[in-house]
């Protein structure tokens, strides 16, 4: 009995049953060949989500270049630094947006993230990206979408961007959408863009708690030609120097109002102080013209040596200094 049981055992696995088949597909399946197919899915998706720019990748820094248009003004503020420390301690939590670079092959254009990526060219490690492929205006118009959204741009920086835009031959609709702003606001940031001199604004820096109101009060003053050359002296004086970023609108705005108040109190050249440093910072000058004197003091680690040099070489500065005053007055 048991041998007649055992060739039909044999027989059964010599001409497997329709449930045996599907039985040992299904283990199959739930096997190495259901992750095989389950890895094929999951590239399929990931190919999916990469041509729609959804798939974070992480890129070298040095392969990446800034956009087209800036949106900042450097610099190594505090909310910088704070970021610079955040990806140190705990890594890129946010991904920034690329486009492939519409001019060179295997490099990328950002569009909006450029001071994460600058804090990951500052420590050496991969930047995490998201790749898209968009036209200039997408660009611009998710560049400036992003920035307004996290309220991280100030208002002069938003004036800049707009007149960048609208230099750069981009249609005012545009600049609106990007800035998620309506004509009236626009009219107004490009005329404080326009009116403050460049240098002005670039000593002044961001300014991230100076609104519209103060800034088209500094506007309206400095749209005096007068007072525009007094906002140009004071901002390399020491005094406006010496003081922290965020004080420096507050200080040259009260020195343009004191002197529109006295319009008969002229501007003393004492007044006129400037400092200077190299850039390896082993020296520093202090300057003072008086109009009639012109003084050079020096302080720092090199101070006494750079002094000594300047004294022992006078006969050939002076010499220098009158060759090129000639070459001047000759047209030479």
């Amino acid at each position: 009995m048991a041998r007649k049981n055992l060739l039909t055992s044999v027989a059964a696995d010599s001409a497997p049953s329709k449930a045996d088949i599907e039985a040992r597909s299904d283990y199959a399946r739930r096997g190495a060949s259901r992750s095989m197919l389950i890895s094929i899915d999951e590239m399929a998706e990931n190919t999916k989500k990469m041509i729609a720019g959804e798939t974070i990748v992480s890129l070298d820094a040095d392969v990446i270049d800034g956009s087209f248009v800036s949106d900042r003004i450097e610099g190594n503020d505090e909310d910088y630094l704070l970021l610079r420390d955040a990806i140190k301690t705990h890594g890129q939590s946010t991904p920034i947006l690329v486009r492939p670079h519409p001019h060179h092959d295997g490099r990328y254009m950002i569009v909006f993230g450029h001071r994460r990526a600058r804090v990951a060219k500052e420590l050496g490690v991969p930047v995490r990206a998201v790749i898209k492929n968009l036209e200039d205006i997408a660009h611009i118009v998710a560049q400036g979408q992003e920035n307004t959204a996290r309220a991280n741009l100030s208002f002069i920086e938003k004036s800049l961007f707009a007149k960048k835009l609208l230099d750069m031959g981009q249609s005012k609709d545009t600049i609106k959408s990007a800035l998620t702003i309506d004509d009236s606001l626009l009219s107004r940031m490009l005329s404080v863009a326009e009116t403050v001199p460049s240098a002005v604004i670039d000593a002044i820096g961001n300014a991230r708690t100076v609104g519209r109101d103060r800034w088209e009060e500094l506007k309206k003053l400095v749209a005096h030609p007068a007072a525009a050359e007094l906002a140009k002296r004071e901002i390399a004086s020491l005094q406006f120097q010496s003081k922290e970023a965020s004080d420096r609108f507050n200080y040259l705005l009260a020195r343009l109002i004191a002197s529109r108040k006295s319009p008969r109190k002229t501007v003393s050249h004492k007044d006129e102080l400037v400092s200077w440093s190299p850039d390896d910072k082993m020296v520093a000058a202090r300057i003072q013209n008086t109009g009639k004197t012109y003084s050079l003091s020096l302080k720092s680690k090199h101070a006494s040596e750079f002094g000594q040099f300047i004294s022992s070489n006078l006969d050939s500065l002076y010499q220098a200094f009158m060759a090129a005053k000639v070459r001047n007055e000759t047209g030479d």
